[in-house]
């Protein structure tokens, strides 16, 4: 029982990770590995550091308050920002279910060619997908969707630390990663590095995740009694999240950077790797970025529904024509890169870059009502809290500026 018990405590932490680590981030996380080798680790774990803060700040002021995140905004500060946070995550989560899918049905069709002459269309691949996510919302509640991530996620983990393994570099290029450093952008990367770090940054540090995070632990129904709980399971899942991106740059860099490749479409992921890491380990890779794909298509379809009975503190009945409508038509979106071929791994890094942009409001908005006495009480952030915020503030700005200084060398 109590293991049982544990193990559940741990679900909200898993929904995250889910969340987090998707195709885009396998697909940036392997484009800065293949062009950069390890020498961009040091983004991944100051990003995680961030993102571990984040989650326990969010966490608290929900466990204090009992408010979720864009409730709190609408209430405590003005309306916009509530609608805000709706509009600019919702059209970011739209464009990440189109790459996701996209990217998932490429990889799928390339690697379905060494079984079936041609291949098996990439739109047959994206109904299948889809329908699939589209059955699991229908026939289950939060904790069902929360038990078929874990299942999602365990896999997912499983395959990519397998290839880490297979196609890991040697360990003290991982080891230098780890010291901050700007590389030297090869020839045929004219934007350098900052888009790629930006696009790091954007996928592990998300919006989306912290003002979700207010909504599953308002759910789990914890308090400041389970502070213990909280803090263990966001160290899990971040812990996870490391791990999990560490091993797709490193399996990148171990392979497609020591041959001089890069990515410049999803299905290169089978096309370079198999010669170089054998049929199994691509099989592997495979099943792991459909998991992920999966794994996170599912809660950006989730997000509207979510954000919007979080904005307006309703319940999150999920069964409801309204929410289904949304959550099919959101899913929907997945056919629009396999029906009209458009390249996803492109969409996916400059939509991870934007999301850069998005994130110092949010920080500016949770140091509002963490600070606000009347409704936080003698639990009000302290010195320390605050501290922390203005360190995160400043490494927000920099991301921002590192986006938009990556989005100009693209398209000027």
């Amino acid at each position: 029982m109590e293991i049982k018990k544990l193990i559940k405590s741990f679900l909200p932490g898993l929904f995250l990770l889910g969340f987090n680590i998707g195709t885009g981030s396998v697909t940036t996380m392997a484009k800065a590995g293949a062009v950069y080798g390890m020498s961009l680790l040091w983004a991944i774990i100051l990003s995680c550091i961030v993102t571990y803060f984040l989650i326990i700040i969010f966490s608290r002021y929900t466990m204090v308050t009992g408010q979720t995140a864009l409730h709190a905004f609408r209430t405590n500060i003005h309306p916009f920002f509530g609608i805000f946070f709706i509009v600019a995550l919702t059209a970011g989560t739209s464009a990440s279910i189109m790459g996701v899918m996209g990217i998932i049905c490429d990889v799928c069709h390339v690697w379905s060619m060494g079984f079936i002459a041609g291949g098996i269309s990439p739109v047959l691949f994206a109904f299948f997908f889809i329908l699939l996510v589209i059955y699991i919302f229908w026939n289950g509640k939060t904790d069902f969707f929360q038990r078929a991530l874990a299942v999602m996620v365990a896999i997912m983990a499983g395959c990519f630390v397998l290839n880490f393994f297979i196609m890991m570099p040697p360990f003290s290029q991982i080891l230098q990663g780890a010291i901050p450093s700007l590389p030297h952008a090869p020839s045929d990367q004219g934007d350098g590095p900052f888009l790629v770090i930006a696009s790091m940054v954007g996928t592990t540090v998300s919006g989306c995740l912290f003002i979700i995070r207010t909504t599953l632990v308002k759910e789990a129904g914890w308090t400041l009694n389970d502070l213990k709980t909280e803090k263990r399971d966001a160290l899990f899942s971040v812990f996870m999240m490391f791990v999990l991106s560490a091993t797709i740059m490193a399996a990148a860099a171990g392979t497609l950077h020591v041959k001089g490749l890069t990515l410049s479409k999803s299905s290169e992921l089978v096309t370079l790797l198999e010669p170089l890491a054998g049929g199994f380990a691509v099989a592997v890779l495979v099943i792991g970025i459909i998991a992920a794909g999966l794994s996170s298509q599912f809660p950006n379809a989730l997000l509207l529904p979510w954000l919007l009975c979080d904005y307006n503190n309703s319940p999150r009945t999920m069964t409801m024509g309204k929410y289904r409508a949304m959550f099919v038509a959101l899913s929907l979106l997945g056919l629009v890169v396999p029906v009209f071929g458009f390249r996803p791994i492109p969409v996916m890094i400059l939509s991870q870059a934007l999301g850069t942009i998005q994130f110092p409001l949010l920080i500016v908005c949770i140091a509002i009502i963490g600070n606000k006495r009347p409704v936080m009480g003698e639990h009000s952030f302290g010195a320390g809290t605050n501290s922390i915020l203005f360190v995160i503030m400043a490494f927000a700005c920099y991301m921002s500026y590192t986006g938009i200084k990556g989005l100009i060398n693209v398209f000027f």
